[in-house]
């Protein structure tokens, strides 16, 4: 004999009045970060190369680009979202 299982389907809630999804970061700082990348990687392109490796722009100019894309990617991370009400 075969037993038959009726399965009751549970229902979830529907949510009456559903809170839109608030990300973390905000359009903005998205942006910015996105900005501190293209910083970064324009200091990487000012450090490569094979001729004169000791030129001022290689070994002073390039590694304080790449800081500074570095310090503005930070900036981007901590800048609070602004909040519209």
């Amino acid at each position: 004999m075969a037993l038959q299982q009726t399965k009751s389907r549970a229902t979830k809630p529907q949510p009456t009045d559903a809170a839109p999804v608030q990300f973390v970061f905000g359009k903005e700082n998205y942006r910015l970060f996105i900005i501190s990348i293209v910083i970064v990687a324009f200091g990487f392109v000012l450090m490569s190369g094979t001729t004169d490796i000791y030129s001022t722009t290689k070994i002073v100019i390039a590694p304080i680009v790449v800081l500074a894309g570095f310090a503005f990617g930070f900036y981007a991370i901590l800048k609070k979202p602004t909040t519209k009400a």
